[in-house]
């Protein structure tokens, strides 16, 4: 594997990215069922979308990085968390969450349900 060194900030991205998209998701929640400027929760997701692009990026360009232990963990990890995210988009549209709250909820979800696997393979493989 490669140095500790040479390593993305990969999980210290990937908490940022996850703090933007539950300050957003508190956001509009807080304001459920009333009406809700929806420009803040989508550039709190904007932004969150993008760090994890570049967390993608950066750790795709990661040479000798143990890639099939990563993909091990991170594909039973994301069928669990889209498995959680699934539950609470349930909950959301249960509750007659509609219009663009419930798609910038769903997306925040969608980003959630990706970057925690990811988080989650990459602290086995790195330590593998």
């Amino acid at each position: 594997m490669t140095e500790e060194t040479s390593l993305p900030p990969v999980t210290q991205v990937g908490m940022v990215s996850l703090a933007l998209i539950v300050a957003g998701g508190i956001y509009l929640s807080s304001h459920i069922p009333g009406d809700v400027s929806l420009m803040p929760a989508v550039i709190l997701l904007v932004l969150s979308a993008l760090l994890l692009a570049l967390n993608f990026l950066a750790l795709a360009r990661v040479k000798n990085f143990r890639w099939k232990r990563f993909f091990d963990v991170a594909k039973w990890s994301f069928l669990a968390y889209l498995v959680i995210a699934g539950l609470i988009e349930y909950a959301f549209v249960r509750n007659d969450v509609t219009g663009g709250t419930l798609v910038v909820l769903t997306l925040s979800l969608l980003i959630f349900a990706i970057h925690v696997p990811m988080m989650i393979g990459f602290t086995v493989a790195r330590y593998d």
